[in-house]
């Protein structure tokens, strides 16, 4: 199981990277257009269309990551006086309710991009498809980092949550 957490911990540095990294850039795309369009009194084309696709990206994996993490806010003022077992029970029931979501996400968002494929985002030269990725790709890490969680509370170790120090890469 430690084996498996340094790999989808691996996995959740890099999409934070991923993430971080797109937000610098559709920072510097949105900047860029604003002094083109204001200052040079012309307009970068693309530059809305990949901003919010980079946006897409960025909100995804963070989503992704934050479940992992257990850094989503959650209504948990009960689970204070509940005994431990149930509380696992509850994590758990609610992990089962994400991987749900997530197996959603991953679903629905292929479909969508299926449907947009033949689709041509004029700006960027690029197929529609490319809209619907971030949610198939976030879907797919937040079934994995999910399934991680449940694993670990099968297995006897502990899980983050929310204020707890990291206990996932023991």
């Amino acid at each position: 199981m430690k084996f498996i957490a340094r790999i989808t911990g691996r996995i959740a540095r890099l999409a934070l990277w991923l993430a971080g990294a797109g937000l610098i850039l559709m920072t510097a795309f949105i900047s860029a257009q604003v002094f083109f369009r204001y200052v040079l009194n012309d307009s970068i084309v693309w530059s809305e269309p990949a901003a919010v696709i980079l946006m897409g990206w960025f909100i995804f994996l963070g989503a992704a990551v934050g479940i992992r993490e257990g850094y989503h806010l959650s209504f948990d003022v009960l689970l204070y006086f509940l005994p431990e077992n149930i509380k696992l029970w509850l994590y758990s029931i609610s992990d089962l309710v994400v991987i749900a979501f997530g197996t959603g996400m991953v679903w629905f968002g292929s479909e969508l991009a299926r449907s947009a494929w033949d689709v041509k985002l004029p700006s960027l030269g690029v197929s529609g498809a490319v809209d619907f990725l971030p949610l198939v790709g976030g879907g797919v890490l937040v079934v994995l980092f999910s399934v991680e969680r449940l694993a670990r509370r099968l297995a006897g170790l502990p899980t983050a949550r929310f204020g707890e120090t990291d206990l996932v890469e023991e």
